[in-house]
This record gives C-alpha cells, sequence and structure tokens, in this order.
C-alpha cells in the first residue's frame, strides 16, 4: 500500500486508544439516500480519524496476510490492491487461512472496528437499533493507486444480508451505484471524498457497484497518504465455523 511511512496497531485498543472511537466524526453535511438502503454521508470521518485509520490498515498491509492484487480464476489480476482483516476473502469465498497468498492466518477482527461500523449505521439509517443489531467481523481494505478501477459487482459472497458499511480516505473516486438487476443502466454516479461513509443494505444490499475512476491529486492535505484511495468496507459473513472453512 503506498501510502507512505508510519506504523499503526493492528490488533489491539483502536485508534485513540480506548478501543472506542470517542467524537470521531465530521457530521457538517446532510447525508443522500441514494436509493432505498443506500446512503452517503459526506465528510463522516474527521481528519484525525482518518489519518489513524490509514496508519491501522498501514500495519494490516505488512501482515501477517499482506496486502496483494487478487488473481480471479479466470486469470486476471484486480488492479486494486486488498487486505483482509478477520477473514480473508478469495474469489468467490472466505477463509481463516488463505491459500492465495502465504497460507498464514489472517489479522483478527478488531472490537473498535465493530463499534465504528455499528456507529456508522446508527448516523446512516438514524436508527440505534438497527446499529445494536450489526455485527460485522470482516473488513475488506482496498488501495487504489490512481489507475486502478473496480468493475461492477455483487457483495455476495457473505452468508448475511447484513448492510455494507464502507469508509473513503484519500483520493477522491467515482462510485457507480447500481441495481440488484444487473451491471447495466440504471445506476447513479457518486463522488465519494475523503472521510465520506457510505452504507448500503436492505433493498439494496445486493445492487451491483464499482470504481470507474480515482481522481489523483484530490485528498488534500492530512490524510496520511502521498496518495491514492483507501477504502474500508465492513461486512458480516454469516461464519461461524471456527476452521474457517
Amino acid at each position: 500500500m503506498s501510502t507512505g511511512a508510519a506504523g499503526g496497531d493492528v490488533t489491539g485498543e483502536g485508534p485513540g486508544g480506548d478501543g472506542l472511537f470517542p467524537e470521531p466524526f465530521a457530521t457538517g453535511r446532510a447525508r443522500t439516500v441514494v436509493a432505498p438502503g443506500a446512503v452517503h454521508v459526506p465528510g463522516w470521518l474527521s481528519a484525525e480519524r482518518q489519518r489513524e485509520l490509514v496508519a491501522v490498515c498501514r500495519g494490516w498491509a505488512r501482515g501477517p496476510v499482506p496486502i496483494r492484487h487478487t488473481v480471479l480464476p479466470s486469470g486476471g489480476v484486480m488492479s486494486v490492491q486488498t487486505v483482509c482483516v478477520g477473514w480473508h476473502w478469495q474469489p468467490y469465498r472466505y477463509t481463516r487461512s488463505p491459500g492465495d497468498v502465504n497460507g498464514a492466518r489472517v489479522a483478527e477482527f478488531p472490537s473498535w472496528l465493530a463499534e465504528l461500523g455499528r456507529a456508522a449505521l446508527v448516523d446512516a439509517y438514524g436508527d440505534p437499533a438497527a446499529g445494536a443489531a450489526y455485527a460485522p467481523d470482516t473488513a475488506l481494505v482496498n488501495f487504489y493507486d490512481g489507475d486502478a478501477r473496480m468493475g461492477m459487482h455483487q457483495d455476495k459472497d457473505e452468508r448475511s444480508a447484513a448492510p455494507v458499511v464502507s469508509l473513503s480516505i484519500g483520493d477522491s473516486c467515482v462510485f457507480r451505484f447500481g441495481t440488484a438487476e444487473g451491471r447495466g443502466r440504471p445506476y447513479t454516479d457518486v463522488r465519494l471524498a475523503s472521510g465520506d461513509l457510505f452504507v448500503f443494505g436492505g433493498e439494496s444490499r445486493f445492487a451491483y457497484h464499482g470504481v470507474p475512476k480515482v481522481c489523483p491529486g484530490t485528498a488534500g492535505p492530512g490524510t496520511g497518504m502521498s496518495g491514492g484511495r483507501l477504502n474500508i468496507t465492513l461486512r458480516e459473513t454469516g461464519l461461524t465455523d471456527p476452521s474457517g472453512t
């Protein structure tokens, strides 16, 4: 992950040092409902919290299962680089010890990250009950350089239909959000900037979505990144087998 120097806490207490995120958000802009169950909250993460998350992700990128370009069953290679926490995603399943990288057990999913996901749902949906019920157990951390893209796809390898929580840090991107019917139109293009939150669940949980464009040089100072876009997505896998199969 080409985001400059510095380290971070990768397993224990979360950013801020107490396992939670006290007042981590900058909620000065109104949220937008893009589709039923799909909500964009601009500027949700404060600059300080973004820097802390970048440092933590940098630590995860070093291992125990390092960041990599995922190889697809077709032989194609994804342009984004990915590192996982809690469960390792490889096309098209989750495991604890990935055979497509180094076979090491993936880093544990920290409790503070689950707390962050619950706070995100409360703010996106305005529903404390939705937040209380949310139990994410994996995070896919994608790093986009200026040339990286993500084709239209569904997040459907989970056995749970709980919402996906997406956090953006660094350069802005065009986030294309469609329907569950197919990859084509209709879709809505949303500009996601550093600190933005996007949640999709309910009717939109299995909507096709992708990133056709990253906008280099749009991050501004203070994120802790020298360039590129970091996207952290939290999910519930619905898996319980301790062997990871």
